[in-house]
């Protein structure tokens, strides 16, 4: 087994490294790849990115957000989380099977004091009843990668607050994600991995899953020019993509209602792949003139803040609402 661990902390960077790994590496030998990542929010393949985050504490604390391409549910990481990778051939025996590739690292955490930790259900690692780690898969042309979470000392506060969503105002045919209670396995280690980095902790699974006493003695697996271009073209078909990210959410609609001093006002949208499809207006406001514009401008935008601030800009919406700021609307428009 060849192993690499990244030097990035983005998370699109290290997701994009993976998947030119699965689709264009050597893979006579299976490939173990670790990667750490600034806090960022990654959804599964087929999941409504707006039914799993909250978009404006997410857009507030700068907390990346991207879309892999394997299935499961959103996960928050950051740099108390270590990210791991089996990458090799599909045999016909891989695909579904997450205790061939979850076996290692939980060896690997028994020999560090985590003796409590286990595979539970289909696809999570638990320790005292509590999810330290999420697993998922792809396929493709024969190759495939089993990936997963390990959390150390994960942020936990940051966890609820990114991916609370209120269930009242969206509805959504995307696979919705299943909260399960949370710990990192740092109190759980043996008193010396107690007090590791986050490099050491990784580096530390890396030498036990390995079998070797230093990672001097490991065969690696280099990057070279013409594998980082490819690296970049991924990152920038699919990771850093807006169509990718929020243009793959299954169809939702969307119901924000408040009143104000002027009047209520409710609108319902429909959004097919990021963008708004349909849009009705309600209320019992006083506007000057039709909502007929509104409704046309919104038509075919993208469902976020600054797109729709965009659209709406040319329009004095007070002709249409009375005396609602427009700021006011904007945030009931993407309110989450």
């Amino acid at each position: 087994m060849r192993y690499l661990a990244s030097s990035s902390h983005d998370i699109r960077t290290n997701l994009a490294i993976e998947t030119y790994l699965m689709e264009h590496a050597d893979l006579t030998e299976p490939i173990l790849y670790f990667y750490i990542n600034a806090p960022c929010i990654i959804v599964g393949r087929y999941q409504n990115v707006k039914a799993e985050i909250n978009q404006d504490y997410v857009d507030a604390h700068h907390i990346t957000l991207t879309r892999r391409t394997s299935g499961g549910g959103a996960v928050y990481d950051d740099l108390g989380n270590v990210s791991f990778s089996f990458i090799t051939k599909d045999d016909g025996d891989g695909f579904g099977n997450f205790k061939r590739f979850t076996a290692p690292v939980l060896k690997a955490l028994h020999a560090m004091g985590a003796t409590g930790a286990t595979m539970s259900g289909r696809n999570d690692l638990l320790i005292d009843g509590k999810k330290f780690s999420g697993n998922a898969m792809h396929v493709e042309n024969g190759r495939m990668f089993s990936h997963g979470t390990l959390m150390y000392d994960v942020d936990q506060t940051q966890i609820a607050k990114a991916l609370t969503v209120p269930t009242d105002k969206l509805a959504s045919k995307g696979i919705k994600s299943v909260r399960s209670r949370v710990t990192n396995l740092k109190p759980y280690m043996a008193p010396a991995y107690q007090h590791l980095t986050i490099e050491e902790f990784r580096d530390t699974l890396a030498r036990e899953i390995l079998g070797v006493a230093d990672l001097s003695q490991a065969k690696t697996y280099q990057l070279d020019e013409t594998a980082l271009a490819g690296v970049a073209a991924l990152n920038q078909q699919y990771f850093t993509n807006w169509d990718w990210i929020y243009g793959q959410s299954p169809a939702f609609t969307v119901k924000q209602r408040r009143h104000f001093d002027a009047g209520t006002v409710e609108f319902q949208l429909n959004v097919v792949a990021g963008r708004i499809e349909a849009v009705t207006i309600y209320g019992d406001f006083f506007g000057a003139e039709p909502i007929a514009p509104v409704v046309a401008r919104l038509t075919g935008v993208k469902y976020e803040r600054q797109a729709i601030m965009t659209a709406l800009a040319p329009l004095d919406l007070t002709r249409y609402f009375g005396r609602i700021a427009p700021a006011d609307l904007i945030d009931l428009i993407v309110a989450s």
